[in-house]
């Protein structure tokens, strides 16, 4: 049984113990969960005290990679089913842009295309 300890951006640790394909499973969900929240913090000053505001990054590029670091891409996947995965979370965005967003990451080699039935579907590389 093998151990690992992490310790996150924010400053928690964790111990993991299990097999090296479940740790590494935990590992990966951790990773894209912290991308995923990444926050900029913007500081105003009110009065005599400042004030910290935190703001998510959530471009339609953002969620496209925890995606595909969560599995998503694991199987391929036309424009279509993205642009309707991502309105079931809340996230919509015309198909125009997921479609750039999707081409850059083709472009980047993160992901790939294969032609299904006359349609692009997007896989994990």
């Amino acid at each position: 049984m093998a151990k690992a300890k992490i310790t996150t951006s924010k400053g928690t640790k964790i111990l993991i113990e299990g097999e090296p394909a479940e740790i590494s499973q935990i590992l990966t969900a951790i990773k894209s969960e912290e991308s995923f929240s990444a926050r900029n913090e913007v500081t105003h000053s009110v009065g005599l005290r400042k004030r910290t505001i935190q703001q998510k990054n959530n471009t339609a590029t953002d969620i496209v990679i925890s995606l595909r670091e969560t599995g998503y891409f694991d199987k391929p996947k036309t424009l279509l089913d993205i642009k309707n995965a991502l309105e079931e979370q809340g996230m919509i965005y015309p198909m125009t842009t997921l479609s750039g967003v999707l081409l850059k990451q083709v472009r980047k080699r993160t992901l790939g295309r294969i032609k299904q039935n006359k349609k692009w579907s997007y896989v994990k590389r």
